[in-house]
């Protein structure tokens, strides 16, 4: 990651950085009009790369185009990596191969696959070409690994030494190699097959003295991590065990890199936005998107809603006759689905959360739909007893008010039931919860809903 000096204002340091970056974007948008380069290059330098990045994701697609006319090749290389995807892959399509391929040498291995990542195989393969030999299979072995894995977050280059190392020879051995990773905390021990033993902290070696054997001051109580882990069970496994670095290691336990806390972090931040997104049926858009590309996001989730809907207004019109005889029953309509589909969200919302982070385990299932259904029955009579009175009020029916108070039961029971089970249905098939979940809760909450209380109304009012 980048080196640069970040130098905050006091409002920033206290977590207000928007200004900061709108303060940015109109500034390059300023020079940008006057076509200095000079004055753009100046302006970049006094900004942190995670700004620079940020800003050209802000840029219009006319002011982004005017941006690289006019910077071209003088882009920082850490810039790249701190770009989102969609715009990573857009600047990837405008750089020269060979421009491109000589800054990601100069990244660090983890920065420099999530770059190659965002390219299609043509790309990578051109790009590849133009690395050394050595360099290039280090990276494409990151690419073989699956896109979700910690085998592509993981930095390539590590410190290994042999347990018979006395602490002066590793200190000599840092001091001369030129081909050693820009940043790292722990010096692995391995044995001959590159298998891990144990880790150094730095300021273990640093306080030990010359003539001591790495292997008497090494730590075996380490948490090694499959390059075929997903991302986000190694994320857990950081939070769980407290981590702020972990070897990696391949099939045959040999040692094939470290992944580090500054890569975790931005795994969690994505995919607690994914789970986000995807609850709102959105994707992985962003607001730097087209409008055409998020227009065709949405419309998939919006037609299939179309279709939940459609199947309500049928319920609905099984009822027709009774709604025509009491117009009442259409004006309270709404509230009973809203209110179960109100209900059903909040329980969706911590089971999606609860399977994400593996707090929803086979062993505790039962007890956790125990609960969810316990919460909505509770708050169904809860909301009973007020919808009923007001229904009484409002219309002057006590039966209507009974009605309404029935319904109100039924739906939120089936919301709580509802909420859990089908996530956890939809997990066990092998279809993302997060996704999928928010249709089926919402249409069996609107035709439950509907049923109840028109079904209800027919028997005792009609």
């Amino acid at each position: 990651m980048s080196e640069k000096k970040i130098e905050l204002t006091k409002s920033e340091q206290i977590g207000d950085t928007r200004d900061h970056i709108a303060d940015l974007v109109n500034a390059s948008v300023s020079v940008l009009k006057e076509e200095n380069k000079n004055a753009l290059l100046k302006l970049l330098e006094t900004h942190h790369e995670s700004d620079i990045a940020e800003m050209i994701a802000l840029l219009n697609g006319g002011q982004r185009e005017q941006f690289f006319a006019l910077i071209g090749e003088d882009l920082a290389p850490s810039v790249l990596a701190e770009l989102d995807d969609h715009t990573q892959a857009w600047i990837a399509e405008r750089l020269d191969p060979e421009f491109l391929a000589a800054a990601l040498q100069e990244l660090e291995t983890d920065d420099a696959v999530f770059v190659l990542g965002e390219l299609d195989d043509d790309e990578q393969k051109e790009i590849l070409d133009l690395f050394p030999e050595g360099e290039r299979i280090v990276l494409q072995r990151s690419l073989d690994y699956p896109d979700e894995s910690a085998g592509r977050l993981m930095q390539s280059d590590v410190v290994a030494v042999p347990p018979f190392w006395t602490v002066g020879q590793v200190i000599d051995y840092l001091r001369v190699t030129e081909d050693l990773p820009d940043d790292f905390l722990e010096i692995f021990v391995v044995d001959p097959t590159h298998t891990p033993l144990g880790m150094v902290k730095l300021n273990k070696v640093m306080r030990s003295g010359r003539p001591t054997l790495m292997q008497e001051i090494l730590d075996d109580n380490f948490t090694p991590i499959s390059a075929e882990l997903d991302r986000e069970d190694m994320a857990r496994m950081f939070e769980r065990y407290n981590l702020v670095s972990a070897p990696v290691v391949d099939e045959d336990n040999r040692l094939v890199g470290v992944i580090t806390a500054d890569d975790v972090f931005e795994v969690i931040t994505e995919e607690a936005e994914e789970d986000i997104f995807r609850l709102g049926g959105v994707g992985d858009e962003t607001v730097g998107d087209d409008m055409f590309r998020a227009m065709r996001g949405r419309f998939s989730w919006l037609l299939v809603n179309l279709l939940t809907a459609i199947l309500a207004s049928i319920v609905i019109g099984v009822f027709d006759g009774t709604i025509e005889q009491m117009v009442a029953l259409a004006i309270l309509m709404p509230i009973v689905a809203s209110m179960g589909g109100n209900a059903a969200t909040q329980t969706l919302t911590i089971t999606v959360r609860a399977l994400a982070t593996r707090e929803l385990l086979a062993i505790n299932t039962l007890r956790v739909i125990g609960r969810e259904i316990g919460i909505g029955l509770l708050n169904g009579i809860l909301f009973a007893i007020l919808l009923g009175i007001t229904g009484w009020l409002w219309f002057g029916s006590e039966m209507l008010g009974i009605v309404l108070a029935m319904a109100m039961i039924v739906n939120m029971f089936v919301a709580g039931l509802a909420g859990i089970v089908v996530p956890i249905w939809l997990n066990k098939v092998g279809v993302d919860p997060a996704i999928a979940s928010g249709v089926f809760v919402t249409t069996i909450t609107d035709i439950v809903g509907f049923f109840a209380f028109l079904g209800f109304a027919t028997i005792f009012l009609i």
